[in-house]
């Protein structure tokens, strides 16, 4: 069987790094290894499939469905790996096998085609936020990155892209000056997703929803929180009323999960400006114009 990675990931790739380290290139053979040493027999790859791994359906000798997912090493698959040993199937998909190579991970089959997205917008809310509750645990012994590493990287290119970009600017400044203050005192170290939103959390046959393609980070629960907030950004901008409720989703969502409010609105704003001005920078002005606007009702 070929092993095409799906153009979104091809797009996404090709937009953060044009594969400096010809990942894409190996990938159908790395593919085809990894089934041979597991001995599984390949359904089909998921399409669209995420942004930085390929996704492939399949089952182990027994039977069982599984699924199949490489990614770069630029993408912390091992990270990810860690995490979910220290989740141990608690609101996340389970490993299935001991690592055997990196970047490689065989994984719980959910039902890849049904997310939360999938409900109403108020149910798949409240199903979301349940489900990223049972992810912030200690971090265990790994050495996770943390939220003040992660986004010290975010905050430099920001900053060279206001240095040229005067449109930007002033939501860089405010959103480089909110990030400073929250990072003062954070308020508890936990491990968080990192990447969290209603389309990371797939229907499954062991708990309703389990969370997926973590990228996981230590710091507080409100920077994880933070992502849910924007989700369906399309239709909070489409809707008159989008930024009253925004407010009212930060609202029932810091209340709903025991977290301070002003800081989620904090972390809302730096990484809705962040996503902003990358998108800006790679050539997406539809998706830059959406997250900025959204960033200056904050």
């Amino acid at each position: 069987m070929a092993f095409e990675p799906p153009p979104r990931l091809v797009r996404a790739l090709g937009e953060t790094a044009p594969d400096a380290d010809g990942w894409l290139e190996k990938l159908p053979e790395a593919a085809l290894r990894a089934v041979a040493l597991h001995e599984l027999t390949v359904e089909r790859v998921q399409v669209p499939g995420g942004r930085s791994s390929l996704v492939v359906l399949v089952r182990r000798p027994d039977g069982t469905p599984a699924v199949l997912k490489l990614a770069p090493l630029r993408a912390r698959p091992e990270s990810e790996r860690a995490a979910l040993v220290r989740w141990a199937g608690l609101g996340a998909v389970q490993l299935l096998e001991p690592p055997t190579t990196e970047g490689v991970l065989l994984l719980e089959r959910l039902h890849p085609d049904v997310s939360v997205r999938s409900l109403p917008e108020a149910k798949a809310l409240l199903e979301a936020a349940g489900t990223l509750r049972r992810l912030w645990v200690e971090p265990g012994g790994h050495p996770f990155e943390t939220v003040a590493e992660r986004t010290g990287r975010q905050a430099e290119a920001m900053r060279a892209r206001a240095a040229t970009d005067a449109e930007v600017a002033p939501l860089v400044d405010a959103a480089l000056a909110t990030r400073g203050e929250l990072l003062a005192a954070p308020p508890e170290h936990r491990l968080l997703h990192g990447t969290f939103r209603q389309s990371k959390v797939l229907a499954g046959e062991r708990m309703p929803w389990l969370a997926v393609g973590p990228d996981p980070v230590v710091g507080e629960c409100a920077f994880d929180l933070s992502r849910l907030v924007r989700d369906r950004v399309e239709d909070l901008i489409a809707s008159p009323s989008g930024a009253a409720t925004t407010r009212r989703r930060i609202k029932r969502l810091a209340e709903s999960l025991d977290v301070d409010q002003e800081r989620l609105r904090g972390w809302t704003l730096f990484r809705a400006v962040e996503s902003g001005v990358r998108a800006r920078r790679v050539g997406r002005p539809r998706d830059a114009e959406l997250l900025l606007e959204f960033a200056g009702w904050l």
